[in-house]
C-alpha cells in the first residue's frame, strides 16, 4: 500500500447527551499534529447543547467538520454504522471511530498512520481513566463466539499481535475492508456489534493491534479490581442486549458456514454467568437477573427469523 496520507483519513465520533466528554474529545483533535481531513460526528438525538458544542469547534478544529443529528436515538450500533456510512460516502480512505468518552493522544494519528501501508484492520492503545494501560480482549474464541480474557497482554519486537475482534472505541479501518465487508449492523443497538464487526474484517484481512497508545479514556466507570483483570459495572440495558444479541452473532456465523450450537450455547452460558457475576460482585445486587432473560427470550425469536439477512457489501 501508499504512504499514508492523514488527511486521507476521518474521525468518526457517536456521542448522546455528554457534551461535556465531546467537548474534552473536540479539544483534543484541536491539538492533535497531525490532523485527519474529516471529523464526523453522528448525534444520537441528543437533548443536551451537543449541537452548540459542535458548532464552537467548527472554525478551530483545523479539520472539516460534518454533523449529522439522528431523529431517535439508535444506540452506539446504529451511530457508528451511520458513522462509517457518511465517512466511506465522502471518500475517506481510512476510519477512525470513537465514542465521545475519550480524547486523541496529539501524535495519535501520525502512530496509526506508521502502521497503515502494511494493515488494513487496526487498533491502537488505550490508557485508561485513571492513566494506567487498559487491556482489551483482542481475540475471540470463535467456537464461542465470546472474547478470550486472558490473551497476552506483552507485545514482542515486531510491535504488533494478531487480533479477530475489534472495538469500536478506536478501530482505524481501510475502506475496502468496510466496502467488502458492509457496514456494522445497528441492529445490535448496543453491544457486541464491534466484536461481530472486528470478526468479519479480520476474515478479509489481517488484523492487528499495535503497540501504540494513542487514546485515554476520559469517563471513570465502576470496577472490580480481579488482580490481573478489571470487571466494568453494567446497566440493565446492557445485560439486556448482551443475551439478545447472541443472536445475531448466531445469525452471522450461520450464514458464513462456522456455527457449532454446542460450543455457541457454551459461549452463550458463560456470557449468562459473567454477568451474574458482574452484577453480584460489581453491583452489589441481584435486581436486574431479569433483563438476562428478556434477552435469552427475545433472542430466541431473532434466531428464528428465516427473512433475517446480513448487512450487504458496499460499493466504492
Amino acid at each position: 500500500m501508499s504512504a499514508f496520507d492523514p488527511a486521507s483519513a476521518t474521525i468518526a465520533i457517536v456521542t448522546y447527551n455528554r457534551s461535556g466528554l465531546l467537548t474534552r474529545l473536540l479539544g483534543s483533535i484541536v491539538s492533535m499534529d497531525p490532523k485527519p481531513g474529516h471529523v464526523v460526528i453522528i448525534d444520537n438525538a441528543s437533548t443536551d447543547d451537543t449541537g452548540d458544542v459542535v458548532e464552537s469547534f467548527r472554525d478551530k478544529i483545523g479539520a472539516e467538520l460534518v454533523y449529522r443529528r439522528m431523529e431517535t436515538n439508535t444506540g452506539g450500533s446504529g451511530g457508528f454504522s451511520e458513522g462509517m456510512r457518511v465517512a466511506h460516502e465522502i471518500g475517506s480512505t481510512w476510519i477512525w471511530l470513537m465514542d465521545d468518552d475519550v480524547e486523541v493522544i496529539p501524535d495519535g494519528l501520525a502512530k496509526m498512520g506508521k502502521w497503515a501501508p502494511r494493515f488494513q484492520s487496526i487498533q491502537g492503545r488505550r490508557y485508561d481513566y485513571d492513566g494506567s494501560e487498559f487491556y482489551w480482549q483482542y481475540r475471540v474464541a470463535e467456537p464461542l463466539g465470546i472474547p478470550i480474557p486472558f490473551a497476552p497482554a506483552g507485545f514482542d519486537a515486531s510491535g504488533y499481535k494478531e487480533m479477530n475482534s475489534g472495538c469500536f472505541e478506536g478501530m482505524f479501518i481501510h475502506r475496502d475492508i468496510v466496502s467488502r465487508i458492509g457496514l456494522p449492523d445497528p441492529r445490535f443497538f448496543i453491544y457486541w456489534d464491534d466484536q461481530l464487526y472486528g470478526w468479519l474484517a479480520s476474515r478479509q484481512t489481517t488484523s492487528v493491534i499495535v503497540d501504540e497508545f494513542v487514546l485515554r479514556r476520559t469517563r471513570e466507570i465502576k470496577q472490580w479490581d480481579m488482580g490481573i483483570r478489571h470487571m466494568n459495572a453494567s446497566s440493565n440495558a446492557y445485560r439486556y442486549y448482551i443475551m439478545r444479541n447472541r443472536a445475531y452473532i448466531k445469525h452471522y456465523y450461520r450464514e458464513l458456514g462456522v456455527y457449532r450450537p454446542v460450543p455457541f450455547a457454551i459461549g452463550t452460558a458463560l456470557t449468562f454467568g459473567k454477568e451474574l457475576i458482574r452484577l453480584f460482585f460489581v453491583e452489589r445486587t441481584v435486581r436486574g437477573t431479569s433483563n438476562l432473560f428478556r434477552g435469552l427470550r427475545d433472542g430466541g425469536k431473532i434466531s428464528r427469523d428465516r427473512s433475517w439477512k446480513p448487512m450487504p457489501p458496499l460499493t466504492s
